[in-house]
């Protein structure tokens, strides 16, 4: 909003410094510091808050260390993430970049949907929360709207190199770009390519999945390109949310997720860094720099009560917001088939739930008792199980749950870096 009408009366109003809005470096760091401290001041209030209104979580007795202390722990603290997100968001970003609109839509539309569960589990007593069939329509909704919101938007192109520009085309470009007429020249246009790793060119094109080509074949594979997204934004949002099992374990590894993808979204909307790193050129792509920069804040802020012993839990109204923010961001700088790798934590733990239900379902059914993989799932609990046990077993101490929660971060940190690196390696 302030980004918008410093543009707007950047030519009648004189005052120093405003220039420094038109930078989205300046713009970012800003966004960045604004969200920790609102995350700080908002997170202090909002725990009182919470705990007179005595909404406070329901922990089930799963037989781990620690674990029923945690009973009565504010939760619903994904409100102090959101906000802390949105008002740097809406204040520093343009509002009028469609990648902006749709990051804020993910945020207040997961956010709402993981308040109506956390809302039924607190207040309606009911520890099942919001039925899981409208948490999928949520999320396929979602998945649809940014789908539809890529395909019809016009600012959301690629730009290509072209052999085949007019001079004052080239000459636009050049002016608009503001460096020397001997580099490529590019042309705009709508794409369903996206980038995987250790390929030649690290590009894939949704088209090679249509069964049909020629210009029914450009609308089948724009179907299968929304239906790509869909699943994406249902399984990352999913993911987050069970991941979301101890003291700052999300919230740690979703800031080191939201800095890869700014380093990516800057370079992906850089034309000289893109060019360099061979890379698609996504134009607009920088204005998304504010949001996660803001979303990185808020997730440093909220660390701060959320780290253990936790103060506050970020709930549902968190967990599914943090994951759509990061599958929609994926999905517009064309990098969501690197999540495996980049959100391998939120991977591996969903991955953890359902190989756990399959194999427990099959060996019941096929000899009468059902068999683990696990000791228990997700995948975190395994390892505070495993503790467990031996100190059953031997005079060995358990696992303590901030270790654990402190090698998932040093992994997430390892993986941020092979994402990265997959730029150059083909």
């Amino acid at each position: 909003m302030l980004y918008n009408l410093f543009d707007y009366f950047k030519d009648t109003i004189d005052f120093p410094g405003i220039g420094l809005f038109k930078y989205i470096s300046f713009r970012a760091f800003s966004a960045l510091i604004l969200s920790l401290l609102i995350a700080l001041f908002v997170g202090k209030k909002m725990i009182g808050r919470l705990a007179k209104m005595q909404i406070g979580e329901e922990i089930r007795d799963l037989g781990l260390e620690g674990q029923m202390q945690k009973k009565g722990t504010p939760t619903m603290g994904g409100i102090i993430i959101i906000v802390s997100l949105l008002i740097p968001a809406v204040l520093l970003g343009d509002l009028t970049n469609v990648y902006v609109q749709l990051m804020i839509v993910t945020t207040i539309w997961l956010g709402f949907i993981g308040f109506a569960d956390d809302y039924i589990k607190v207040f309606k007593k009911n520890k099942e929360g919001l039925q899981g069939r409208f948490k999928i329509v949520g999320q396929v909704s979602l998945g649809l709207i940014i789908g539809l919101s890529l395909y019809l938007s016009d600012q959301a192109v690629v730009r290509v190199p072209s052999t085949q520009m007019t001079k004052e085309a080239r000459a636009e470009i050049v002016s608009q770009e503001g460096f020397s007429d001997k580099v490529s020249y590019f042309k705009e246009e709508k794409s369903t390519k996206t980038t995987i790793p250790f390929v030649k060119g690290n590009e894939f094109d949704y088209s090679w999945l249509s069964p049909v080509k020629g210009e029914a074949g450009e609308k089948v594979t724009w179907i299968i390109y929304i239906l790509v997204i869909i699943f994406i934004v249902t399984a990352v949002s999913n993911g987050t949310n069970i991941t979301d099992g101890m003291d700052g374990l999300t919230t740690g590894v979703s800031a080191i997720v939201g800095v890869t993808l700014a380093i990516l979204a800057y370079v992906s909307g850089n034309i000289i860094y893109s060019n360099y790193l061979n890379i698609m050129y996504i134009p607009n792509t920088g204005e998304l720099v504010i949001v996660l920069a803001a979303f990185i804040g808020a997730l440093v802020g909220f660390l701060w009560y959320n780290s253990y012993p936790a103060q506050v839990f970020m709930g549902d109204t968190g967990s599914l917001a943090i994951g759509g923010i990061i599958a929609v961001a994926a999905i517009i700088i064309k990098k969501e088939l690197l999540i495996p790798i980049l959100c391998g934590i939120f991977f591996v733990e969903l991955l953890s739930v359902m190989m756990q239900r399959i194999y427990f379902k099959y060996t019941k059914k096929r000899y009468g008792a059902g068999v683990r993989i696990f000791k228990m799932a997700p995948l975190h609990h395994h390892f505070q199980k495993e503790g467990i046990d031996a100190l059953i077993q031997t005079p060995r101490r358990a696992i303590p749950e901030a270790k654990i929660v402190a090698r998932f971060w040093i992994i997430a940190i390892l993986l941020a870096g092979l994402t990265i690196i997959t730029l150059k390696i083909r």
